[in-house]
C-alpha cells in the first residue's frame, strides 16, 4: 500500500475511461452550456470527457470503490437536515438574540481516508447551523463553529453518527485506533 495506491483503489487499467463520473460530468456540463444536442455538440462533450481525464491523470487520485445503497441513504439524510437545519437557523436568527451558544466543537475523526474526511468536512458546513469547520490532520480533528451548542458531546456525537459513519461505510473504511497523547 503506497499513497499512490490506496487499499480501497479499484484496479482498473489506466486507459482513456479511468475516471467515469468525471467523464460524466464533463460531457453533461458541456452539453448543458452548449444548450444544444446537435452532433457536433455531442462530439465536442465526448471528446472533453475522454480528454480532459486523461490529460489530469498525473493529479487525480485513484477511484475508490463506493457503495451506492449506503450512499444514497446518506444522500437522504443530508437533504433532510439541510432542510430541518434552515428551519432551526430561521427561528434562532429570527428570535430573540440572547439565544444562540456559539461554540467551537473538535470532532476527532475515525480514519485516515482523505476523501471521507473531505466530504465529512464538506457535509457538516453545507447543513445550516455550522458556519464554518478546519480539518486539523496533525490532530486527527476536525474544529467545527456551530452557531447554537448547548451539548457540544451531544453533538459531535451526533455528526459523527449520522455523517462520518455512513461515510466509512460509503468507502469501506474501519476506524482506526489512536493513542492518547
Amino acid at each position: 500500500m503506497t499513497p499512490d495506491n490506496p487499499p480501497d483503489a479499484v484496479a482498473r487499467k489506466d486507459g482513456w475511461f479511468s475516471h467515469p463520473v468525471l467523464s460524466l460530468l464533463l460531457v453533461a456540463s458541456w452539453l448543458a452550456l452548449s444548450r444544444s444536442l446537435e452532433p457536433v455538440h455531442l462530439l465536442s462533450a465526448l471528446l472533453i470527457g475522454l480528454i480532459v481525464p486523461r490529460l489530469l491523470r498525473p493529479f487525480l487520485a485513484p477511484v475508490s470503490r463506493v457503495r451506492w445503497a449506503p450512499a444514497m441513504r446518506l444522500t437522504v439524510v443530508v437533504l433532510r437536515d439541510i432542510v430541518m437545519s434552515n428551519i432551526a437557523v430561521a427561528r434562532l436568527v429570527l428570535g430573540p438574540m440572547s439565544r444562540p451558544r456559539p461554540a467551537w466543537l473538535p470532532v476527532p475523526l475515525a480514519c485516515d481516508h482523505a476523501r471521507v474526511n473531505a466530504l465529512f468536512a464538506s457535509i457538516i458546513t453545507t447543513t445550516p447551523g455550522t458556519v464554518s469547520c478546519v480539518i486539523d490532520e496533525q490532530r486527527h480533528l476536525i474544529l467545527v463553529h456551530a452557531l447554537d451548542c448547548d451539548d457540544a458531546q451531544a453533538m459531535i456525537d451526533d455528526m459523527k453518527a449520522r455523517y462520518e459513519a455512513p461515510l466509512m461505510a460509503i468507502f469501506g473504511q474501519t476506524p482506526v485506533e489512536r493513542t492518547p497523547s
